[in-house]
């Protein structure tokens, strides 16, 4: 098909909860990133815990421990991801975490970062999510790139 040009991302944006689900979308992404000699963003979202439900407050001093040390724990396994990816295959892996709702930072990022394609798992930890309104619909909706929903 001679004239006809192929996509090629160079920069993929790929939101990982660490569940098996992201596993597999990175799996993806990586055939895509080895194939394109793209860079891979893998970012975990941390959501930012509300402090007051109906009529129950949380410590506000407690909400933010337990937020830095959920950050914490993210960025190393993050680490530990990129350490392995970057052993494997000669791929240029950027990690990050950041706090916030996720859907809207995901959409942020792909903005930020010059993202030209989404690799994200259609499901996360919660499991299949039958109502519209997941991470991965409002991603499929917004994103200014393409979107690759990995089942």
């Amino acid at each position: 098909m001679e004239g006809s040009k192929m996509f090629a991302p160079k920069n993929i944006l790929v939101p990982t909860d660490f569940s098996e689900y992201s596993d597999r979308a990175l799996k993806q992404a990586v055939d895509i990133a080895s194939e394109h000699k793209s860079t891979i963003y893998l970012l975990h979202v941390v959501d930012e815990i509300m402090q007051c439900a109906v009529d129950y407050c949380l410590d506000a001093s407690l909400v933010d421990q337990v937020e830095k040390q959920s950050m914490a724990y993210a960025e190393e396994k993050l680490k530990k991801e990129v350490k392995m990816l970057s052993a494997s295959k000669d791929l240029q892996v950027i990690s990050d975490v950041r706090k916030g709702d996720t859907y809207e930072t995901i959409l942020k990022e792909q903005k930020d970062k010059g993202i030209d394609l989404i690799v994200i798992a259609s499901h996360g930890k919660k499991g299949l999510i039958k109502h519209l309104g997941s991470v991965a619909d409002k991603v499929l909706r917004g994103a200014k790139c393409p979107v690759l929903l990995v089942k």
